[in-house]
């Protein structure tokens, strides 16, 4: 039996059931929660939202936990949270997340709120070597709990709450602490706590970027690979697409779904013949939507080609035939490693660094420059073995 099926063993005859305090929705109750949270070292958190079901997704749900006590924080009954402010600030109380980039985004997003001292045990599975991350594979390997996902889809913004959505929400964070304590112990026997630490810190300074000003078309999928003349098209049929989802208050996916634009956007439709030709299209769709979308196509087919969008190109680094050499003699060591660790060779180090890394001149100085992009602990595992190799080819 290894050491995670042990201590995972051992967790299970000891089941705790963190008591539920209920749902936080005054400013007074809130105020007396962060009052016990600040007394904590160690808190567990996960957030619940309505990407799903709203044209502008917002947080619909804070689940917090110590180990003695869960709650749920409605911040649509509380838009203010700043006596949450203090507790997760403090960089003496660990907030333990799993798979946390969203959800320290939507924190500082909404309410402003900052993250120190997060522990996220998805990243800590990861550089532990573990095949499957996800929170349910997880507790159910180490403790043989099953996380019912039935509402993880679910409109959160609606209320009030059913006796189901509740249990369901609080109980992806009851077991997070014991979590959390199995996975330190484990880091720390393997020398690898402060990797996951690193990247904790470095995680907890994400932000949302504002992408209000640029042309909806860039984050369109395969919108890199379309000719000038279908981008164009593509734009207005996004922004077409959008006008609709904001007016109804949806997603922009659930008024026109991916495919049915990019095969409106190859095929143009100028027409109401033309539109009912589109495969795939649905017929409820041309009766509802069907002026909108050609007035859409006719404003990308008139579109002057110097006021086409523009799809940025990245430039990449074109390697000479030395350069190729060294960068798969780096793959190599990188895959090397990466099997003695028993971890993912793109998490120990991306292709991107390896390249800057082999098209570093011979010099010393542009060597030290490449490897000081590397994270501290990648440098701690590979700077000796990428240097050799580097003064090798000098």
């Amino acid at each position: 039996m290894t050491f995670a099926e042990s201590a995972g063993a051992e967790a299970g005859l000891r089941h705790e059931t963190a008591d539920f305090i209920g749902i936080i929705s005054t400013r007074e109750a809130l105020l007396g929660l962060a009052g016990r949270l600040e007394r904590e070292p160690v808190l567990a958190f996960d957030l619940e939202a309505d990407s799903l079901h709203h044209y502008t997704e917002k947080v619909c749900l804070i689940q917090v936990a110590t180990p003695t006590e869960s709650a749920l924080i409605d911040p649509l009954a509380l838009p203010d949270l700043t006596p949450l402010a203090p507790v997760l600030a403090n960089p003496a109380i660990r907030k333990v997340f799993h798979g946390a980039d969203y959800d320290i985004r939507s924190l500082h997003r909404d309410f402003g709120l900052e993250v120190n001292n997060l522990f996220d045990t998805m990243i800590a599975c990861q550089l532990l070597g573990e095949a499957e991350v996800g929170l349910a594979a997880v507790l159910k390997r180490r403790f043989g709990v099953e996380l019912d996902k039935k509402f993880q889809k679910a409109d959160w913004s609606r209320r009030p709450l059913s006796s189901e959505m509740i249990a369901y929400a609080v109980q992806d964070t009851t077991l997070l602490i014991r979590l959390n304590r199995q996975l330190e112990q484990e880091l720390r026997l393997r020398g690898r706590l402060g990797w996951v630490e690193e990247e904790c810190r470095l995680l907890s300074r994400v932000r949302v970027v504002s992408r209000d000003q640029e042309p909806l078309c860039l984050r369109f999928k395969g919108a890199a690979r379309m000719e000038p003349r279908a981008l164009a098209v593509l734009e207005e049929l996004l922004i077409f697409r959008d006008q609709q989802a904001r007016r109804q208050d949806v997603p922009p996916f659930k008024v026109l779904g991916t495919d049915v634009i990019r095969a409106l956007a190859e095929g143009r439709p100028r027409t109401m013949e033309e539109l009912a030709a589109i495969p795939g299209f649905p017929a409820k769709l041309q009766q509802r939507f069907g002026s909108g979308i050609t007035q859409a196509v006719a404003r990308g087919m008139a579109l002057p080609p110097d006021k086409f969008p523009r799809f940025p190109r990245q430039q990449r680094q074109v390697l000479d035939k030395g350069q190729q050499a060294v960068l798969q003699r780096l793959k190599q060591v990188r895959e090397s490693k990466a099997r003695e660790m028993g971890i993912d060779a793109g998490l120990l180090i991306n292709n991107s660094l390896l390249e800057s890394l082999a098209v570093a001149d011979k010099s010393l100085e542009a060597r030290q420059t490449a490897l000081a992009a590397l994270k501290g602990w990648q440098r701690e595992v590979l700077a000796a073995d990428l240097t050799a190799l580097m003064e090798m080819e000098s």
